[in-house]
């Protein structure tokens, strides 16, 4: 029987193929609803463009994902010991599963984001629940599974699980070197396609340019390869992992520039980041106390499309406009968001490295608790930036070694302080009297 493709335009990837099995996985309920999550949450207010949504982010992962696993399961490109230890990479028919399960879970891998994915995660679902448990719900559901076992190659459920969700939360399974690997295809810290589409999209979309980077050289560098001996002493294993050829070197320096600098211009712009917060209160209210995930088909109905509905029903309509609920709403559509009064440099951190939250308390004491909102944030990249590299010679590598900017790339962070709009100049003014002296409180 003739193989009946379906191609779907991407504005990053051009053309995408999916089957027939695939595109009916495409056209399911958990799916289609990411066509109305938007990416980065309301940073369309920054960044007019900004307006992509995870959906088509979902297709773009499934399509590197699959030009990695052809790379690294090339004959030519596998070593002798590499292939000792995958024994599914010798085998032909095994592979072909194997990459099916994989462009499953790509597809997938998002599929638990609540509304506005990242904004108010952490305050409304269930204690110690993340979007990726609610993923590896979906993908169990029966509705979906009824989806697995009609794929051209039938799929496991469990298969999916493991590579769209990953061992870091999957604990309750128990994985092979195989299905580390395939897992690190997508969520990988240093090579993971998530990042590598995520990035170039953003960038793309938001009308940037620090969040381009040469994948293609990227992508056709990326091998399995025994941990080098530096990383192996310190982790005492001897699992391979992704790395990379020396040729993709700055391919990857590029990577992890582009990360560094989408977090640095974009993701941790003071502006999108009040606007989660705003965003955060709003969700608070507006559930009362309770918290998202009650059941998998309430999820299936929540979009950012039911959360501005309501941001705009209240706003309009509102009889009473001194609650918490309407303020938050009417922050969020008439652009009168909370001002920045304060970000850390490092001069106050050398004095004190708290020196945001001392400020907040201070400027919370002056102008009121409500009045004011800090957002401390942090993102290392230690672990992200150490990788294997084969050398010309054969020789295995640490990237940390081999590398001087990946030696040095800072972490992303940020420490804003913020401030009622009617109060920005009163504070700012306060600040600049008073600023030595609140950071050198103990």
């Amino acid at each position: 029987m003739k193989k009946i493709t379906h191609e779907i335009r991407d504005p990053i990837h051009v053309f995408i193929k999916l089957d027939t099995a695939e595109r009916k996985v495409l056209d399911s309920r958990p799916l289609q609803r990411l066509r109305y999550i938007h990416q980065l949450a309301m940073t369309y207010l920054i960044y007019p463009g900004a307006t992509h949504k995870r959906f088509e982010h979902s297709l773009g992962v499934m399509e590197l994902a699959s030009r990695v696993f052809d790379i690294i399961t090339d004959h030519h490109n596998v070593r002798s010991e590499v292939r000792d230890l995958l024994p599914e990479i010798n085998d032909d028919k095994s592979k072909m599963y194997w990459k099916q399960v994989l462009r499953m879970a790509a597809l997938c891998h998002d599929i638990g984001h609540l509304p506005f994915s990242h904004a108010a995660e952490k305050e409304l679902l269930p204690e110690g629940k993340k979007h990726e448990q609610i993923t590896r719900e979906l993908i169990q559901s029966p509705e979906m599974e009824e989806l697995w076992g009609d794929m051209t190659i039938p799929l496991k459920t469990e298969d999916i699980v493991k590579i769209a969700v990953g061992p870091k939360i999957v604990r309750d399974m128990n994985f092979t070197d195989w299905e580390t690997i395939l897992s690190e295809i997508i969520i990988g810290d240093a090579f993971g396609v998530d990042r590598i589409d995520y990035l170039l999209r953003d960038s793309y979309h938001a009308g940037v340019a620090y969040g381009k980077f040469d994948h293609y050289r990227l992508i056709d560098t990326i091998r399995v390869l025994p941990q080098p001996q530096q990383a192996e002493e310190r982790k005492s294993s001897t699992e391979p992992i992704l790395g990379i050829e020396e040729g993709g070197i700055h391919s990857a320096e590029a990577l992890l520039l582009a990360r560094y600098f989408m977090f640095t211009q974009v993701y941790l712009h003071p502006v999108r980041r009040i606007y989660d917060i705003h965003l955060k209160d709003f969700l608070v209210e507006w559930l009362k106390g309770s918290k998202y995930f009650n059941s998998l088909e309430k999820y299936l109905t929540l979009t950012d499309n039911q959360i501005l509905s309501e941001i705009i029903k209240i706003n309009n309509f509102s009889r009473n406009k001194q609650t918490p609920i309407f303020e938050h709403a009417e922050r969020i559509l008439k652009r009168k968001h909370f001002k920045l009064l304060y970000e850390r440099n490092p001069k106050d951190l050398d004095i004190n490295p708290e020196a945001g939250e001392k400020i907040r308390l201070a400027a919370a004491e002056k102008f009121g608790e409500a009045n004011v909102k800090r957002d401390c944030y942090i993102k290392e990249t230690a672990e992200i930036n150490d990788f294997p590299i084969q050398l010309q010679d054969g020789t295995i590598v640490s990237a940390l070694t081999l590398s001087k900017t990946l030696s040095h790339l800072p972490p992303a962070a940020v420490d804003f302080v913020f401030i009622k709009p009617s109060l920005l100049d009163k504070a700012k003014e306060w600040l600049k009297k008073n600023k030595n002296d609140i950071i050198k409180l103990p």
